[in-house]
């Protein structure tokens, strides 16, 4: 089946068997090109994802004037121009669905002596920005957004920054690195203080790539004016794509899969301490480090999972992986609760909306609330399931079918090739029910 389908059509398939080669960390390849393009030298970067959200970005830093080449599949040389070496574009740039690539890139083009405008596909372009121009404009950066405050950035070149100390009201990793990357161009100092520790992608590649940053969990400082030099970065197979994986293994009687080298950066991997609290049966093996982040092997095994109240210090360090949790929450014994979740509605969809309306249709009990939810388990029947062109609701619900008594036909999975490009092929292999 070709990703360009708009459907898929899911059912119950076999016991889940293999070594699976998950795609690339998207958070990671999104930086290593963005950094790697702001360095004196040439770098080199193994394990970039074939997504389309990372490949806009790569075509973005290749149209603000930096070569980028392409040898093999997954693997990128980059032959940075230095932090001040990014020449205007002829036009705006797309960044398709990656809010990442928008957010880091408005805070990077603040900064620069050339107008950008940055522009996105209907889904990112109903995606709130002033969470991110707002704190940038407090370094004095000028940036215009619709009324909303939602796409297209049209970003106002040739501003002085200074730096700031600034307080995310939010817990973001986008947010803070977009300041973070502002602060790399401003006067003086610029620190982050965040409710919630988030992922530290960003301080550490600015680490690996020679800039003299203090980072810990919640905080990070760096002053302005550093360059950048070139390096090799080796991304990590994708956490956030790994989940649908885990949960599969963990639900599907038989199942026993083992997923390489999978990035376990600590802000990243909530959900896998929340798969544990439930029961699950998940390892970690042969541990390494790629790129300064920290890596192993996962093998997970069926076992049978009971229903938790998610620990709201989670929350932070699995928003991504949401969906994957209510399917696991779906064919759990009991309960789960998930509550401190409100950033999910401001997602690619709202995908606490979506995921209840998704497991309603195939018969459970869930009680929606402004920030959360309770999920009823029981038998899963068949239906069809509006993805709204969210490919992590899409892929959720392939999960799910795999504990299903009925078809489960997901509508929308164009998507699905901004982050884990081929996962319907690896999703077969391994035994699931998955057809166009």
């Amino acid at each position: 089946m070709s990703q360009q389908s708009q459907h898929w059509v899911a059912t119950a398939g076999q016991s889940l068997r293999g070594t699976l080669e998950i795609p690339g960390d998207k958070s990671v390849s999104h930086r290593s090109v963005m950094l790697a393009a702001l360095a004196d030298g040439v770098s080199t970067v193994d394990g970039f994802l074939e997504g389309e959200d990372t490949r806009a970005t790569a075509a973005i830093f290749a149209r603000l004037g930096v070569r980028i080449e392409t040898p093999s599949p997954s693997r990128r040389i980059v032959h940075g121009v230095g932090v001040d070496g990014l020449k205007p574009a002829d036009g705006p740039l797309d960044c398709g669905n990656a809010g990442t690539g928008m957010r880091l890139l408005a805070g990077l083009l603040a900064a620069q002596p050339f107008d950008s405008v940055l522009v996105g596909d209907e889904s990112l372009s109903k995606r709130p920005m002033r969470r991110v121009t707002g704190p940038l404009a407090q370094m004095g950066a000028k940036i215009d957004t619709q009324d909303d405050g939602t796409p297209p950035l049209r970003i106002h070149g040739g501003q002085a920054l200074a730096g700031i100390d600034y307080t995310l009201p939010v817990a973001s990793a986008q947010v803070k690195s977009a300041v973070l990357l502002a602060g790399l161009y401003a006067q003086g100092e610029t620190a982050v203080t965040e409710p919630h520790p988030t992922r530290d992608y960003t301080e550490r590649m600015l680490s690996a790539f020679g800039v003299e940053i203090e980072f810990s969990p919640g905080h990070a400082r760096l002053r302005g004016g550093q360059r950048l030099r070139a390096t090799d970065i080796a991304v990590p197979a994708d956490f956030s794509s790994a989940a649908f994986f885990l949960v599969a293994g963990s639900i599907v009687p038989g199942s026993e899969l083992r997923l390489r080298a999978v990035g376990l950066n600590p802000r990243r991997t909530g959900l896998l301490q929340a798969l544990r609290l439930m029961g699950a049966d998940i390892r970690e093996e042969n541990p390494a480090t790629h790129g300064g982040e920290p890596v192993a092997d996962l093998v997970v095994r069926h076992a049978p999972l009971r229903g938790i109240e998610v620990p709201e210090a989670l929350v932070p360090d699995m928003i991504d992986e949401f969906p994957a949790l209510f399917v696991a929450a779906a064919c759990a014994e009991g309960p789960t609760l998930v509550r401190g979740a409100a950033e999910l509605r401001v997602k690619e969809s709202d995908r606490l909306a979506a995921m209840a309306t998704g497991l309603r249709t195939l018969g459970l009990r869930i009680d929606e609330t402004p920030d959360g939810a309770t999920i009823h388990p029981g038998a899963l029947g068949g239906g069809t399931i509006e993805s709204h062109g969210d490919h992590r609701i899409a892929m959720a619900f392939a999960v799910a079918a795999q504990r299903a008594t009925g078809q489960v036909r997901v509508e929308d999975v164009a998507n699905v090739a901004t982050s884990f490009p081929g996962f319907d092929t690896l999703a077969r292999g391994c035994g699931f029910g998955l057809l166009s």
